[in-house]
């Protein structure tokens, strides 16, 4: 019986033996082979820009969000990610003191944008530019915008004067 327990626990032992060397081996492994990739030169590409819808954002949200549009004479297309490039593209202008939102149209369909209406200034016009195309999704943005200067009160109106 002895002989029994003795070959049971060298059989034990080896098992033990095996996993911490089989461990330490995994280790020295990731070593070796940040070793070897040292010396090595490696290309780096460019990330590419790539949609991504938020999984907050829900069909009823897209549906809710052209219907907004429509009432505004503005266009969405029937994905999701446009309707949710739509809400961005908005939310950031609303947000921005540079740009006039109520007077600015954003269709967007096939994450193609286009920007419509009448803005103030020339600033305004590349401000709201450059906020839809830094919008991520975004594949193209066509600015429409028109400037049209704010028509100011004539001051060589003479004044409204009653007769004596």
């Amino acid at each position: 019986m002895s002989k029994r327990v003795e070959l049971v626990g060298a059989a034990a032992l080896l098992c033990t033996s095996l996993a911490f060397a089989a461990c330490n081996e995994t280790v020295s492994n990731s070593n070796a082979n940040a070793n070897a990739n040292a010396g090595t030169i490696t290309t780096r590409t460019e990330p590419t820009a790539t949609a991504t819808p938020t999984p907050r954002y829900t069909e009823e949200q897209a549906r809710e969000e052209r219907e907004k549009a429509k009432a505004n004479k503005e266009t969405i297309g029937q994905s999701l990610e446009d309707a949710w490039i739509h809400t961005k593209i908005v939310a950031k202008l609303i947000g921005n003191s540079q740009t006039p939102e109520r007077k600015i149209n954003v269709d967007v369909v096939d994450a193609a944008v286009t920007l419509r209406g009448q803005v103030d200034t020339a600033e305004a016009k590349t401000e709201a530019e450059r906020v839809a195309k830094d919008t991520d999704g975004v594949k193209k943005v066509t600015n429409e915008l028109k400037v049209v200067l704010a028509k100011a009160e004539n001051s060589n109106k003479p004044a409204n004067k009653k007769a004596p």
